[in-house]
């Protein structure tokens, strides 16, 4: 059973939930850079970090589920919209969009094969999407009262599995959410800080995975490239999978 919007809009209402969405949001901008008029589509409950560019998009849409009931988001941006869609067929056409942000989303659907199949159709050729998703290994998986501790949690090695099935090269990972999940202002005022340091003493602790693939239009012989833990990104050719330092 999926969250409801307003649970969730509580949430990122909240200290917690503001400083969960600034380190996310940062987490994007390392991996993308920029976002200048491409079309980017924010799916499951992507809506506290799909202002991530500001303006830069020439489109940003927010498909969220049925289920979740009527959602509120006053986009700043031009092009920019709020949907309902279903999980297994998105109201959208072939190769729309260049970007795809999926946030609350995967734990929680019923076949995430299929899910990720539809997202793929929806995607422009050499586009890129990025997965956020409750790393099981992590405290946040396990605090029932925050929208992470719903669902299924993944660790990042069954993220890339999936990715490779589907389609995508996976060219980049990385880990966010190091801070315990609790709302007291030493953890929340400090959510870079704890970050900083969670990467170093318990790199693969953080509460949430994030894995970024490229959209691929036929199966590379042996799978998917391995995907290089990374704090900051730049791959200038998506095609292109650099090695990277794991830390």
């Amino acid at each position: 059973m999926r969250q409801d919007a307003v649970t969730l809009q509580r949430f990122y209402a909240s200290p917690l939930g503001n400083a969960a969405a600034r380190i996310l949001s940062a987490k994007l901008v390392d991996l993308w850079d920029e976002a200048n008029n491409l079309s980017v589509l924010g799916l499951g409950y992507a809506i506290p970090v799909l202002d991530a560019f500001g303006d830069q998009p020439g489109r940003s849409v927010a498909a969220v589920p049925f289920d979740h009931g009527p959602v509120r988001w006053d986009p700043s941006g031009r092009g920019n919209a709020t949907v309902s869609v279903g999980d297994l067929r998105l109201p959208f056409p072939d190769g729309q969009f260049d970007r795809v942000i999926v946030l609350h989303g995967l734990e929680e659907t019923g076949d995430p094969r299929a899910y990720l199949r539809e997202i793929w159709r929806v995607m422009a050729p050499e586009g890129r999407i990025v997965l956020a998703v409750s790393n099981r290994a992590g405290l946040w998986s396990r605090a029932t009262r925050t929208p992470f501790g719903q669902g299924r949690p993944w660790s990042r090695s069954q993220l890339m599995n999936l990715l490779s099935i589907g389609l995508f090269q996976v060219t980049a990972s990385a880990s966010a959410l190091y801070m315990p999940p609790v709302s007291a202002r030493l953890v929340t005022a400090a959510a870079e800080g704890w970050d900083a340091i969670g990467r170093i003493i318990t790199p693969g602790l953080g509460g949430v995975v994030l894995v970024e693939a490229v959209k691929r239009l036929y199966a590379e012989p042996g799978g998917g490239a391995v995907a290089p833990v990374a704090e900051r990104v730049r791959i200038a050719k998506p095609a292109a999978t650099s090695r990277r330092e794991k830390h």
